[in-house]
């Protein structure tokens, strides 16, 4: 199915996209603490780190949560539900992917808006200089892919529900 493959190629590329930043705010991290115990000898930190480190991490954050949402790595409370027949768990599963679905259409949302504030205002960083809302939009790219894969997956739970049985096995542990 080509809407699968493309929902799980969106997912997979925004993950290993916010690796590769977590990696280089964490090099950059370890340098600029490391420039700051040099300041004796003539180095310093990093210029802006920390404001590096904010936009960076909301784009990583956000960044995961598709892979997470496509493999249903988000915390579970299934005590009291294994002991439930199958179909009401698939009846869980439904409720609990719609309102995954409200929730990031409402913090995609709010992101937007947030976004349209910063511009507005034309609000920069403190050291670099660099509009605020860069941040936002890097985030946005996330929550959007994180919105189509939490609507993808209620059809999925859809599905589901029509016909009896599980249809998209989870993942975990990798990805595939």
């Amino acid at each position: 199915m080509a809407v699968s493959r493309l929902v799980h190629a969106l997912a997979r590329l925004m993950a290993i996209l916010g690796g590769i930043v977590l990696a280089f705010l964490t090099i950059m991290t370890v340098l600029s603490i490391t420039g700051r115990a040099l300041i004796p000898i003539g180095f310093g930190p990093v210029p802006g780190d920390f404001e590096l480190v904010e936009a960076g991490t909301a784009f990583a954050v956000f960044a995961f949560l598709p892979w997470c949402q496509l493999n249903r790595g988000h915390a579970t409370v299934d005590l009291f539900t294994n002991y439930l027949p199958a179909a009401a768990n698939r009846w869980i599963d439904l409720v609990s992917e719609t309102l995954m679905t409200i929730i990031f259409v409402v913090l995609a949302w709010r992101l937007w808006v947030g976004m349209s504030d910063k511009m507005r205002y034309g609000e920069t960083t403190f050291i670099l200089q660099y509009p605020v809302w860069w941040g936002f939009a890097a985030a946005m790219v996330g929550a959007v892919v994180c919105v189509i894969v939490s609507v993808y997956m209620t059809g999925v739970r859809i599905q589901e529900v029509r016909t009896g049985r599980s249809n998209v096995a989870p993942t975990h542990g990798g990805m595939h």
